[in-house]
């Protein structure tokens, strides 16, 4: 059974989304070397001597960590350990912080979580919903961004009538939309209820009162919505590709017809050939 670290001290809490994902496996095999370490379904925890006595860091496979009681100084020493060990790293880190302490029971208020309990399996049901809401935000910043560098293409189309892009540049958006698409999809799942939760049901109200205070439900949902765009503004591209590439077809044949029948009148008409 976990030991519990008591303190009425108020403490910090970090929640951080570093990268895509994690190598798993070789960063708790370089973790376990220095440190008391567990593998929990693919959530690392390491239990790490601090200023403050001893501080509790996860790492989920998704690229996420959190870390509980730690210095900044501290943060950033576990932060730097993963860093080897990230699958596309992010150009800019997600970052949430709390305070904590212990109280009568769970409760998150004003950025302040109340504990019942330091044991770890209580940190952990909640740093579930820590990681997933910064993970989240990962997400929503990169199709923000996506919204950002294509926004004026379908004002152009309500404007002109038309998309003014070349085919090559068409193909390098739609390569783009779908890239990004593509990696928020293939990640998607981690943002559902954990498998963990399956073992430990009891423990599911307090990954529920973090995902409620962070929002998480409707957040996914309005994700959900900028995917479908993102998705629609795919298709209107690879539609406004073939209309060009027709069109391109329509004035060759045009063409070859015009020449055609000059050919004619040069031999017929005025039988210069």
């Amino acid at each position: 059974m976990y030991h519990e670290r008591l303190t009425l001290e108020t403490m910090r809490c970090l929640s951080c989304c570093t990268a895509a994902s994690y190598h798993i496996l070789p960063l708790y095999d370089s973790l376990r070397e220095r440190f008391k370490t567990s593998l929990n379904r693919n959530v690392i925890h390491v239990e790490a001597p601090t200023q403050f006595g001893t501080g509790d860091i996860f790492y989920f496979p998704y690229g996420s960590t959190v870390c509980w009681g730690l210095s900044k100084e501290d943060e950033e020493k576990f932060l730097s350990e993963v860093r080897p060990y990230e699958q596309q790293a992010l150009d800019s880190q997600e970052v949430d912080t709390f305070s904590y302490t212990l109280g009568e029971a769970p409760k998150i208020s004003k950025d302040e979580i109340i504990l019942h309990s330091r044991d770890v399996m209580t940190l952990l049901a909640l740093s579930h919903g820590l990681a997933q809401s910064v993970k989240l935000a990962a997400f929503e910043a990169a199709i923000q961004k996506t919204f950002n560098s294509t926004k004026h293409i379908p004002e152009d189309l309500a404007k002109w009538g038309r998309v003014p892009l070349s085919r090559r540049e068409i193909r390098k958006k739609m390569g783009e939309l779908f890239i990004e698409r593509n990696s928020v999809n293939l990640h998607f799942d981690v943002l559902d209820t954990p498998e963990f939760f399956w073992e430990y049901p009891e423990l599911e109200p307090l990954y529920k009162m973090v995902a409620n205070y962070l929002d998480i439900v409707s957040r996914v949902e309005i994700l959900n919505q900028r995917l479908d765009v993102v998705h629609e503004l795919f298709e209107m591209l690879g539609n406004e590709l073939n209309h060009q590439h027709s069109s391109r077809l329509e004035w060759t044949i045009i063409g070859l017809i015009f020449i055609e029948i000059a050919l004619t009148l040069l031999r017929d008409v005025f039988q210069w050939i």
